[in-house]
């Protein structure tokens, strides 16, 4: 908990009111995100409201999450969801099935090794986020690709700065939706996302519109060129891409 950009963050994060928010989503600000450094090394933690923060985020601040992608694997649709309005950063925006972060909170989300912090950190935001029973998210049957690393503004208050663990699985899911987080879920193919990125009526997270810019469209194609039995299997990715070094994105 040494480095410039935490002491910087301690000396800040009470001097925000969040008062007029949403209380639910005031109360998931006290979870602590595991802070890192460029390489994704662990430097300690901090709550969610600090992480998010732009004063610190100008300043360096920097946290692990995970964004999971969740396809069905008869047709290889991409579940999205429309974050609620009640969220504090980036409400009423399309964005991929599921994006958090693994807790400090959290002793086994903690572990690196083979990312299982972040597959356990998934199963149960999906849980949380979209009603999906952790039986229906088995943590060994997520696919790591690779980690980018990326900076976001909110608004002038708010932002994102991860490295953030790309997750693909495909299984089929029921969805009962948290309304507190998402307002809105479909499945689309390839076709039907190009077309509401094309719809200026739709906003967009940052980051999926960078990893999809970048990456989804050609990982959606390895994924549909790899089925077995007819099936789209997320596992069938494994070695597609070198998922050792964190890739900077702007």
């Amino acid at each position: 908990m040494s480095s410039p950009a935490v002491t910087a963050a301690k000396a800040v994060r009470s001097s925000i009111d969040l008062n007029g928010y949403d209380p639910v989503q005031v109360k998931l600000m006290k979870e602590r995100c595991i802070l890192v450094d460029e390489q994704d090394n662990a430097l300690g933690a901090a709550d969610k409201k600090t992480c998010h923060l732009m004063e610190n985020i100008n300043k360096g601040l920097l946290h692990r999450a995970f964004s999971a992608f969740v396809f069905r694997p008869s047709d290889g649709k991409l579940l999205l969801q429309k974050r609620a309005s009640e969220k504090i950063t980036f409400p009423d925006m399309w964005t991929n099935t599921c994006c958090s972060h693994p807790l400090d909170d959290f002793e086994q989300e903690k572990v690196e090794e083979d990312q299982l912090g972040v597959r356990v950190a998934a199963s149960r935001k999906l849980e949380h986020e979209l009603g999906i029973p952790r039986t229906q998210t088995p943590v060994e049957e997520f696919q790591y690709l690779t980690r980018i690393h990326y900076l976001a503004p909110s608004d002038g208050l708010w932002g994102e700065h991860e490295v953030d663990y790309i997750l693909f699985l495909t299984r089929d899911v029921s969805v009962t939706p948290n309304l507190n987080e998402i307002s809105d879920h479909k499945y689309v193919d390839k076709a039907e996302l190009q077309a509401m990125f094309d719809d200026s009526n739709n906003k967009f997270t940052p980051w999926f519109k960078l990893i999809a810019r970048d990456f989804l469209f050609g990982w959606w194609d390895e994924l549909c060129n790899r089925k077995i039995d007819g099936k789209v299997v997320a596992k069938r990715l494994a070695g597609v891409v070198d998922g050792t070094k964190v890739v900077k994105m702007v």
